[in-house]
């Protein structure tokens, strides 16, 4: 059997939205006659009658009407990806990573000069997001995703877990007595992280209490934020104690900025995942950074269990 007439597909669909030979020429710059011809090729091809000539004109067979209505969003998406293709160009040195905004603020945002010393002639574009990843589209080559998998269709590693702590600036732990219980935090503001990532069964102070037996009761209230990272600013500010990730903080816990205000944690339901397509790693930048992000993993993992 023969190619198919790519040409004769895209000719087509001019056609079929204009329902008109002489108007998809005048879009693509053809005659009425060229835009014929092509579209009798593709007919030949599939073997099936796209348009009927009535006095009014041009009309769609229900046929031809499906076949548009299904080719449509891939010439869209080969447009798209044409475009990120044209935009990117032969710079291999450009790696794209979208990633979580708090996990961006967060955690890759203070590490960026280890990666500029590793690679200066690699240009890292960061995309903060929360929504599903389209690599071809969005012309990702790296994504950070919390989750549990499976990625079908992807590579995926686990970067990090999670384990949940109460923690809170030195200024504002020193304004009460030691917490010895989780009870005790009862009786002083809480901040509370309405997650960003849109999963379910993500660690809060309900579920971290209950975790260790306790009870919140429905008159404790406080501060609520739509970010992870802008809770974590809030506890750093001394607004208050917050549930935090370690990940997410185990920097402020290194220097300072943060303690732990008891020693209890509850690990997460989830993981960070190191996501790409199952090529991507054959450019040298793209590997390259994935490499960093697993060592860098590994050694933030390595200070949180030594906390």
């Amino acid at each position: 059997m023969s190619a198919l007439p790519i040409a004769a597909v895209r000719v087509f669909e001019v056609a079929a939205r204009h329902e008109s030979f002489q108007r998809a020429g005048q879009e693509l710059f053809l005659s009425a006659g060229a835009v014929a011809h092509q579209v009798k090729l593709l007919e030949n091809w599939l073997g099936v009658k796209l348009f009927l000539r009535q006095a009014r004109g041009l009309v769609l067979t229900p046929a031809g009407k499906r076949y548009a209505d299904s080719i449509r969003p891939l010439l869209a998406q080969i447009e798209t990806i044409s475009k990120v293709a044209q935009s990117r160009g032969s710079d291999d040195r450009l790696v794209t990573v979208s990633a979580t905004p708090s996990l961006v603020t967060r955690w890759l945002m203070p590490r960026l000069g280890h990666w500029r010393e590793k690679e200066p002639e690699v240009e890292l574009r960061l995309l903060a997001s929360v929504a599903p990843v389209d690599f071809l589209r969005d012309g990702t080559d790296v994504a950070i995703r919390l989750g549990n998998g499976p990625y079908h269709g992807l590579m995926s590693d686990i970067l990090m877990a999670e384990e949940f702590c109460a923690v809170s600036s030195p200024s504002f732990l020193k304004k009460f007595k030691k917490f010895t219980h989780p009870k005790d935090l009862l009786g002083v503001p809480l901040l509370h992280d309405e997650s960003e990532s849109r999963i379910p069964d993500q660690i809060d102070w309900h579920m971290w209490m209950a975790e260790l037996g306790v009870k919140i009761p429905a008159t404790v209230t406080g501060l609520r934020f739509s970010h992870t990272y802008l809770t974590i600013e809030a506890a750093i500010s001394g607004q208050g104690v917050a549930i935090a990730s370690l990940p997410m903080v185990v920097d402020d816990l290194k220097a300072g900025r943060l303690v732990q205000v008891l020693p209890h944690r509850v690990p997460g339901p989830y993981q960070y995942h190191l996501l790409r397509l199952p090529d991507a790693e054959r450019r040298p930048a793209v590997k390259s950074f994935c490499d960093w992000a697993r060592a860098e993993a590994a050694e933030c993992m390595m200070h949180a269990i030594q906390m």
